[in-house]
């Protein structure tokens, strides 16, 4: 049973959204596919605007992580969400 790193940025409709709440929504979605969280670190974008950077690790033979970061994009103060890598892990 191969695990794979993702890396995924939430971006929030706009700056006054509570990232807090984000975040939350995201682990659930995250857990729900049995998801391990590794990290969670914000950055920012543009005249007070942050993007969620979560790193989290799923089993490879759940299927693609696409889904999760489709199902964030359906919330209303999610703008987007995007999976910008995914590694295998080693070990």
């Amino acid at each position: 049973m191969a695990k794979v790193i993702v890396t995924m940025e939430i971006m929030p409709e706009g700056p006054d959204r509570d990232l807090n709440k984000i975040e939350q929504k995201a682990k659930e979605k995250i857990e729900k596919r049995e998801g391990i969280i590794n990290s969670t670190t914000t950055e920012e974008v543009a005249f007070g605007l942050k993007k969620i950077i979560i790193k989290f690790a799923v089993d490879e033979n759940k299927g693609s992580p696409d889904p999760i970061a489709e199902a964030l994009e359906e919330e209303d103060d999610i703008a987007s969400a995007q999976i910008t890598m995914v590694s295998r892990a080693l070990g």
